[in-house]
């Protein structure tokens, strides 16, 4: 198998795995939850944030696990991926994107092929999803040599908390889950406004870390404070 292959393999099963994660633990969360959508949410946060951390360390030596077309995007602009690769690797999330949600329905038993009735609009969505996605660029651009897997999966967890929105924060999962009418979906309708927003935020996360230059080293052990 070619390197390609093996490339757009992984971040196609790599999507479709943490689609699959994402809707499925929504679906076992809101059975198990008796209607408090609060302990559904924890639920589904924490399996996110287990699911995601296992699927960058065990995707990332072979693709770099993005699963998500934005931050494709910004490695291809800084050279770490070549641009030729951005638009089949783009496809290949997208793709795995629904195939994660149609994974998750067969799982449980439900249609196979549904759209999402549930709208998130709003001013406040749109900005949560340009500051959970512009977070989540920069936690990736700023994170030490094998720390991302567990920065990125802590700050997604966090930001599932702390943004209007849920944190989306990639194009490909707003995609794949609104062919899902659960818990985790979103209708079509509201899937546009989140991509716009997610763009946006991804600008942003790389500005912000241009602003914030390169790291100071770290002091010498002992070292005085400055």
């Amino acid at each position: 198998m070619s390197t390609l292959s093996r490339h757009l393999g992984a971040e196609a099963l790599g999507t479709a795995l943490l689609l699959a994660i994402v809707i499925g633990s929504g679906i076992m969360a809101e059975r198990l939850s008796g209607g408090n959508v609060a302990v559904a949410l924890l639920a589904n946060t924490a399996a996110t944030v287990g699911g995601l951390l296992v699927l960058i360390e065990v995707f990332g030596p072979v693709s770099g696990a993005h699963f998500n077309p934005v931050v494709s995007a910004v490695m291809a602009w800084r050279g770490d991926l070549p641009v030729a690769r951005l638009l089949p690797c783009v496809l290949a999330q997208l793709a795995g994107a629904v195939a994660g949600a149609w994974l998750a329905h067969a799982m449980f038993e439900l249609p196979l092929l549904q759209w999402s009735t549930k709208v998130r609009a709003g001013n406040g969505q749109w900005l949560a999803e340009v500051v959970a996605t512009a977070g989540l660029l920069l936690v990736i651009l700023r994170a030490g040599p094998g720390k991302a897997p567990s920065l990125v999966a802590a700050y997604i967890g966090a930001a599932y908390w702390f943004t209007a929105s849920t944190s989306f924060a990639n194009p490909a999962a707003a995609f794949g889950r609104m062919w899902s009418d659960t818990f985790a979906g979103i209708a079509p309708g509201s899937v546009p406004g989140f991509v716009a927003a997610q763009c946006a935020g991804a600008v942003l996360g790389v500005v912000l870390d241009r602003l914030l230059g390169q790291p100071a080293p770290a002091p010498l052990s002992g070292s005085p404070p400055p």
